[in-house]
């Protein structure tokens, strides 16, 4: 009898849980960014691949990864995966080993290129990085920013050095001097300053510009500096740099005020604090030179010799230049002062007078010579040059709609002409995915932009096709896999067979935007809708081709609904019994299929449904609309059941999940999120694109989810068979705001302190907070162990004889009986290095005094002295 009560108990028990999930959700997770070749936030950067040849492979970003690309091959060789910001800029190493990547959250992170794994990570801005360099020898990192600060950073020490205040506006461009400890900065608040970096601070500002400088590069031996603003000019600096102070004693020679030498008065400047800034360097006005373009400068660079200067504006052109050597500037002076000898000889036999020594003037004309224009297929975003072997130089372009082009060029030639090498464009679409389509089978994705229509193989993520086509609006595979259909933007429907990539017909449809299509449940035909107010109805047929004889695929007009509004989406309800019509004036209609007469309207939506669908068993229609609801209305009588908040901006797009209740919605807020239609609930959200989300495509067996975007990329999502339980989900998503204000705020402010030029690098970020959390529970372990270390010892003396000592901590145990203050040291190694410093500024101070004797007991026992020295001065100053 026990047994059995034993046996129900266990299934009751068993039971109970399963009452609890009644409906099981399946998580969606990310698994691939494809389509995207290169972004337009981060540079372009040749890099040099473990035994690879120079000027092989190039890095962009790709939304938040970087793709290494090898340009000869046209594949991508390495993805450096990035977490969930876009990337922001790409700087290699001077020894080609490693690549810092700048992200939008202000984190830096160093990967390396033989595994694409990254170690290092630097967090110190509050915004965007916009520039990164290494110094010569690749042992520092400068990082400029949105939020205006410059930092440096030690990279062997992977830790923060200083942070430099000073600009007011973004930093464009930040540079080490090769030989001496200097760095200079611009920024588009218009000013270059000079930063000595042994005191850390701003000795010279530069402020002859009238608006902002957008580049800015070091030419000569960094006795040049040459600026980009926002005019058709590029301003020429020299820099003359000045020997140390005389001794004392020595007369001080007080120099005059420098005035650049330039006609007009606004662009004179006279410099700030003399006596200091004259003892590093002083720089001088040395002229400009003419860009054709009339614009701003977009991107300035120069190749690594500084012989070759790159430079575009926003349109195609790129305009290069090169830098004469001195001898060839002096070559150059004595054949023109033979000229003007010559011509003064000529005037002299003339008129026989007596003329002067002609004296020839050297301009900056005469050192920066223009040396060709490379018109590139669409507008330029970044530019990188390499110099090769040979004079040979070879560029590489990333350009604005989502392609990259190399060029090269002999430098050498009288006229240099360049010649393309490359050009990487099959890998993803030149404009915004519109449409996305499933085949049949759940193997093949459809995307199509508005020139081109691609079919990719979904487990490859490789295009199987790309054919030319108008500008697609909706698009879907014909029953049989065998052909597409699109409807475009002029009102054609276009029919594309796939095994050869030709256009089959193109059929004038409607007189206005074809918005959508659906395919017939008995799938002999479609249907559509457009912007010119009308529904049609149409059936396949095959038809002899008058050329070949074979038979192709074609439509026939049937029938034909007249509506009083713009049509924006049409869907069939699975039991062929009913048509809902989705129209300008913010309502849905739905129809009878077989009379077309008038069923149901659906009436609530402040502004038009965008997106619609119907669920597999044709009991509810779910809307979406631009006015950022989703609402679910019941099919038999056209009752709201729920209305709901659903994205921060229009829903663009809204399909069922196949044979269940469940549905997907596509935001403008760059949001997927997928709801239950039963329970009225919000299941998930999917998070990952950059910009608005347009489309999405749910494949035919539910497993998985391509969605495009206007960050130029399609993403793959998939079903795991990890079970989602909502409670948990929300209490997630409530750390993770939790966790992002904790790390957003700010340093208290100390009333009668301004704040200095040079600060600290670090910022507190979740990790620091959670790093001090260890630190500090460590510390309270150790106060534990030694309390009891101490009542163990009165108890020995009370009782006069030794006893066995107390039980130590499980978690000392677990780290192989290690005492109590090597915990805490372990603890303390075990932070970041580029961390260590702020999450000890966070510390209570109660702590400290407790760690300070530690810190002395280190040190006498000799343990990781560097690292307490390090952590020790930190507190103390």
């Amino acid at each position: 009898m026990g047994v059995k009560k034993q046996i129900n108990r266990i299934n009751i028990t068993l039971r109970l849980p399963v009452m609890g999930l009644t409906k099981q959700y399946l998580r969606y997770v990310a698994s691939a960014v494809f389509g995207v070749i290169g972004s337009q936030k981060a540079n372009i950067s040749y890099v040099t691949l473990r035994g690879g040849e120079k000027g092989r492979y190039v890095a962009v970003a790709a939304c938040e990864h970087v793709f290494i690309w090898d340009i000869r091959k046209a594949e991508k060789i390495l993805i450096l995966q990035g977490q969930k910001h876009e990337v922001t800029f790409l700087c290699p190493s001077p020894d080609g080993v490693h690549i810092a990547v700048g992200y939008e959250d202000g984190a830096v992170r160093i990967f390396s290129l033989l595994n694409g794994e990254s170690n290092v990570s630097f967090n110190g801005h509050k915004t965007a990085v916009t520039v990164i360099h290494y110094d010569a020898l690749g042992a520092r990192l400068v990082t400029g920013s949105k939020d205006t600060d410059v930092i440096v950073w030690d990279v062997i020490n992977e830790c923060g050095l200083y942070r430099l205040r000073g600009h007011k506006d973004i930093i464009t461009q930040a540079l080490f001097l090769k030989d001496k400890n200097l760095l200079v900065t611009s920024s588009k608040d218009s000013f270059v300053k000079w930063w000595d970096l042994d005191t850390q601070h701003c000795f010279k500002t530069i402020v002859g510009h009238r608006s902002e400088v957008w580049g800015m590069v070091l030419l000569n031996q960094e006795n040049r500096l040459l600026t980009g603003s926002a005019d058709s000019e590029l301003r020429a600096w020299d820099i003359s740099y000045l020997q140390e102070e005389k001794s004392e004693g020595e007369p001080k020679v007080k120099k005059g005020k420098t005035l650049l030498d330039d006609d007009d008065d606004e662009e004179n400047d006279q410099e700030v604090d003399e006596s200091l800034e004259e003892r590093i360097l002083s720089c001088k006005k040395a002229g400009s030179i003419l860009r054709e373009a009339r614009d701003r400068v977009v991107s300035l660079t120069t190749d690594r010799k500084a012989r070759i200067i790159a430079c575009h504006g926003t349109d195609s052109v790129l305009e290069l230049f090169t830098v004469l050597s001195e001898e060839e500037v002096q070559k150059k002076m004595t054949k023109k002062l033979k000229k003007a000898k010559k011509k003064a000889a000529k005037a002299q036999d003339d008129t026989g007078e007596e003329t002067e020594e002609p004296v020839v003037e050297r301009t900056l004309k005469d050192e920066i010579i223009r040396l060709t224009n490379i018109k590139a297929s669409a507008k330029i975003r970044w530019v990188e040059c390499l110099s090769c072997a040979g004079g040979e130089l070879k560029v590489a372009l990333l350009l604005q709609n989502n392609t990259i082009e190399t060029y090269s060029l002999k430098t050498l030639d009288k006229t240099p002409t360049a010649n393309k090498t490359a050009r990487l464009t099959l890998g993803g679409h030149r404009t915004d995915v519109r449409t996305l389509a499933f085949s049949s089978d759940n193997l093949a994705v459809l995307s199509a932009s508005g020139d081109t229509v691609k079919v990719w193989n979904r487990s490859t993520l490789q295009v199987i096709r790309t054919m030319a086509c108008e500008y697609a609006l909706c698009s879907l595979f014909v029953p049989g896999d065998r052909q597409i259909i699109l409807g475009t933007k002029s009102g054609t429907l276009q029919i594309f067979e796939l095994a050869s990539g030709n256009l089959l017909e193109t059929v004038d449809a409607h007189s206005g935007a074809l918005w959508s299509l659906c395919l017939a449940p008995d799938q002999r035909g479609i249907v559509t809708g457009s912007a010119d107010k009308t529904v049609k109805f149409w059936e396949f047929e095959l038809i002899k081709d008058q050329g070949t004889g074979q038979k192709k695929l074609t439509v026939k007009h049937t029938r034909t609904l007249q509506l009083e509004e713009d049509v924006l989406c049409v869907k069939f309800s699975p039991d062929h019994r009913l048509l809902a019509v989705s129209l300008l004036d913010c309502t849905v209609k739905v129809f009878y299929t077989d009379t077309l007469k008038f069923f149901l309207s659906l009436y609530g939506h402040k502004l038009p449904v965008l997106c619609l669908d119907i669920s597999h068993d044709n009991t509810i229609i779910a809307t979406g609309s631009a006015d950022r609801n989703v609402k679910i209305w019941g099919l038999d009588f056209g009752d709201c059941h729920r209305s709901m908040f659903a994205h921060d901006d229009s829903v663009m797009f809204l399909q069922f999940v196949p044979k269940t209740h469940l549905f997907f919605t596509a935001g403008k807020d760059k949001k997927i999120k997928q709801w239950d239609a039963d329970k009225f609930e919000h299941i998930q959200t999917l998070e990952g694109h950059h910009r608005e989300v347009w489309c999405l495509a749910i494949s035919p067996n539910g497993d998985h989810l391509v969605s495009s975007s206007h960050d130029k990329s399609l993403r793959l999502w998939e079903r795991t068979r990890e079970p989602i339980i909502l409670e948990e989900e929300r209490e997630m998503e409530r750390e993770a705001e939790f966790e992002e204000s904790m790390a957003k705020g700010d340093v208290p402010v100390v009333p009668g302190e301004t704040q200095g030029e040079a600060a600290p690098a670090g910022k507190k970020t979740v990790e620091t907070v959670k790093a001090a959390e260890r630190i500090m529970e460590a510390l309270e372990l150790y106060k534990e162990e030694a309390r009891k270390m101490e009542e163990h010892k009165y108890a020995c003396e009370r009782e006069g004889k030794e006893l066995p000592p107390p039980k130590p901590n499980p978690i000392l145990v677990a780290f192989g009986n290690v005492t109590p203050s090597r915990y805490v040291l372990d603890v303390i190694k075990k932070v970041r290095s580029s961390e260590l410093e702020v999450s000890l500024l966070v510390l209570p101070f109660p702590y400290v005094p407790e760690l300070l004797t530690l810190f002395n007991s280190f040190i006498q026992q000799g343990l990781e002295v560097e690292l307490v020295c390090r952590c020790l001065f930190f507190l103390l100053k």
